[in-house]
């Protein structure tokens, strides 16, 4: 094999190969990437048997051929060469030359026939949204994904299309995060769980332009995304999510509109106060057209009054600080809208077209509390 490209562009397409090699494998042969140029373009392949990810680059072919590189050693050569043309070539020992001006490395390489191809998957039926849509879907909802995998469920992200409606779910046990989105064409109804990990990825790699597109396609056990010149293949995770609706209610005792911004940084404000790894809660006691925020903490205490629009009953609660500012943070609107129950009650933030919906779990606040 042998082939030419501009350092920009292999390092692009190199540096999105590295969103699905894994930092740890007993099996070698995925720690590298594979570069195939036996057809008419040069393709780079990488795969962690969870996800995989096919993206071309622009070069030419100099001679046909196929080998897997190790990945890391190869992103750090070509990150580290001049901005000039690099060629990559291999002989038929699977050493590697790589050569850019007075540059010169000689790498060992792998047979490219050991390398983990990507799944076929049958391009039938795609949803296509704007990468923008994509990309912002991801972010209103990833930060609500559970870390650990205790769960796998809520490792993952539910993709529900229904009544030509998109609906993205994810949720860690203390709080829910909900997305709907109109769809523009009828679409037959499907339910899925793609996993976090893909979709945080994704989300780096698409470019979040309103004017491009991203076609997703399903198969019983993976999800593809196409967009671009790359291809990103995804296993499902396996299991019947969770029943989401039941959790939702559309009572309520209290409303509140408030300034998203001043409500973000004043409860911004009070966690300077508590130390990292620290659990206290931040008190919401609101009465007519007032909200106090208070905390206490080793390190101090603060109090501070925003202004609110309110109806329905006073209400005193307590709730994780970081849990409402990561609903904030990703809600764009100037006003938000809160709904309360009780003190024990989840509390939603939601607007009217029920295009976000955020349920946030309280915390006791008459106890020594703790979350």
């Amino acid at each position: 094999m042998k082939i030419i490209c501009s350092k920009n562009e292999l390092l692009k397409s190199i540096n999105i190969s590295m969103k699905a090699v894994p930092s740890k494998t007993t099996m070698q042969i995925l720690s590298c990437i594979l570069f195939d140029a036996s057809a008419k373009q040069i393709r780079l392949i990488s795969n962690d048997m969870e996800i995989g990810i096919e993206t071309i680059v622009e070069g030419s072919i100099v001679e046909r051929g196929i080998i897997a590189i190790d990945a890391k050693i190869i992103y750090e050569i070509i990150r580290r060469l001049p901005d000039s043309d690099i060629t990559i070539s291999s002989d038929n020992r699977y050493n590697v030359t790589v050569l850019c001006e007075k540059s010169h490395f000689t790498i060992p390489g792998k047979p490219g026939d050991d390398f983990a191809r990507l799944p076929y998957i049958e391009k039938d039926e795609s949803l296509t949204l704007s990468q923008f849509t994509l990309k912002e879907m991801i972010r209103q909802t990833i930060f609500s994904i559970a870390m650990n995998e205790n769960n796998p469920l809520m490792t993952g992200e539910l993709f529900e299309i229904k009544n030509n409606f998109l609906r993205v779910v994810s949720l860690d046990g203390h709080r829910i995060a909900i997305r709907m989105l109109k769809l523009n064409r009828d679409y037959n109804d499907r339910k899925l769980i793609v996993p976090g990990k893909t979709l945080s990825e994704i989300s780096k790699i698409l470019s979040g332009e309103m004017d491009s597109q991203v076609s997703i396609y399903f198969s019983q056990n993976h999800i593809l995304f196409e967009f671009e010149q790359t291809v990103v293949v995804s296993r499902l995770i396996e299991g019947e999510y969770f029943r989401v609706d039941q959790m939702l209610s559309a009572d309520y005792a209290t409303k509140v509109t408030v300034n998203n911004k001043d409500f973000y940084n004043c409860i911004d404000r009070a966690t300077l106060l508590v130390k990292e790894g620290d659990k206290k809660p931040v008190v919401v006691n609101i009465t007519d057209n007032n909200m106090e925020l208070s905390i206490n903490s080793t390190l101090g205490s603060m109090k501070e009054e925003v202004n609110i629009e309110k109806s329905g009953k006073d209400i005193v609660i307590g709730f994780n600080p970081r849990f409402l500012m990561d609903a904030m943070r990703v809600i764009d609107d100037e006003l938000i809208d809160i709904y309360l129950v009780n003190p024990k009650a989840p509390c939603f933030i939601k607007d009217s077209e029920g295009t976000y919906i955020y349920l946030i779990l309280p915390v006791n606040i008459n106890q020594n509390s703790s979350f």
